[in-house]
C-alpha cells in the first residue's frame, strides 16, 4: 500500500480528494477515563466545583470535532452534520466511558474527528477534576466502527 499523505519528494502533502465522490460517512470512537471513586461520585452528582463536567465535556467533543482540521496537520476541514458524544461508567472500576458519533455526507473519511472528540471530551474532564485528582488516566482511546467511502465498513472486533 502506498502512502498516500507524502508527495514525490517523500515529503507531506494532503491527499487529494477532488475527484472523490460524496457519501455518507459515520465513525464511533471511544476512551476511557480512570479516576478515584470520590471523583467520579462527584461527577455523577454533580459535586464538582466548577460545574456540570459531563455538558462542559460533551460541548468541547464536539467542538473537537469541528476543529480537527485546524490541529492535525493533513486533515481535511469537513462539513459535519452529526456529532454525539455519551457518557456512561462503571463505578466498581471507577471508569467514565465516553462515545463519540461523528457523520457527514462527503469525500472523506471522519474518523480522526470522532478521535479527536473522544481525546478532547477526556482531557475536559482531567481539566474540570485535576484539583481534587491529579492521578487520573486517559486510556483506550479508538476508532469503533466507521462506514462509508472507498474502504468500506470497519467494526473493532471485542477482545
Amino acid at each position: 500500500m502506498d502512502l498516500t499523505h507524502l508527495n514525490k519528494e517523500g515529503r507531506a502533502k494532503m491527499v487529494d480528494v477532488t475527484l472523490k465522490s460524496d457519501t455518507f460517512r459515520k465513525a464511533v470512537a471511544r476512551g476511557t477515563v480512570v479516576m478515584e471513586p470520590s471523583t467520579l461520585e462527584r461527577i455523577l452528582t454533580g459535586g464538582m466545583k466548577k460545574g456540570d463536567v459531563l455538558s462542559v465535556a460533551q460541548v468541547a467533543g464536539i467542538m473537537a470535532a469541528k476543529k480537527t482540521s485546524e490541529l492535525i496537520p493533513m486533515c481535511h476541514p469537513l462539513l459535519i452534520t452529526h456529532a454525539d458524544i455519551s457518557f456512561s461508567h462503571d463505578v466498581s472500576k471507577s471508569e467514565l466511558y465516553i462515545e463519540a458519533t461523528i457523520a457527514l455526507t462527503g469525500k472523506t473519511g471522519i474518523e480522526m474527528e470522532a478521535l479527536t472528540s473522544v481525546s478532547v471530551a477526556a482531557l475536559t474532564v482531567y481539566d474540570m477534576c485535576k484539583a481534587i485528582d491529579k492521578g487520573i488516566v486517559i486510556k483506550d482511546i479508538m476508532l469503533i466502527s466507521k462506514s462509508g467511502g472507498k474502504s468500506g465498513e470497519y467494526k473493532r472486533r471485542e477482545k
